[in-house]
């Protein structure tokens, strides 16, 4: 990968390593959302996809992730400025909206982000909660 890539390209130009680089494993787009059906505002839970590995903050199917779960929804080149409900702190939402990568982005630190950006520790295993519990896990929306 040419270094610091994200400065000279446009994000439809990446490769598929300099992609995948992008993304910071905080995890926060494997927690599931509900949206409100009358105002479609997206709202975020505690709870985490059965297929992520919250000591990594990585998948742990991501290959297949599409096919095991069929709302998991992969985040393309095509779609990253279409999809509403991304984090705020998302890297790919930053270069989407021209702002560059943030500071604790791993790429701009030897590979690390601190725990305080990612979900790690703060998240639980769908298996473990009921589906109709759901709206009681409810943390905020995608403003947060």
């Amino acid at each position: 990968m040419q270094e610091r890539f994200w400065e000279h390209k446009k994000l439809t130009d990446f490769t598929e390593d300099e992609w995948e680089a992008v993304c910071m494993n905080c995890g926060k787009c494997c927690l599931l959302k509900l949206e409100d059906e009358d105002s479609g505002k997206i709202f975020y839970t505690d709870v985490v996809c059965r297929y992520f590995d919250r000591n990594s903050c990585r998948c742990t199917r991501y290959r297949e992730r599409c096919t095991l779960v069929p709302a998991c929804l992969k985040l393309t080149k095509e779609n990253v400025d279409k999809i509403s409900w991304m984090p705020q702190t998302c890297a790919y939402r930053y270069l989407a909206e021209g702002k560059g990568l943030p500071a604790w982005h791993p790429l701009l630190n030897n590979g690390r982000i601190s725990d305080e950006y990612t979900i790690k520790d703060r998240c639980i295993p769908e298996t473990e909660v009921k589906e109709d519990e759901l709206e009681d896990h409810i943390i905020g929306d995608g403003n947060d």
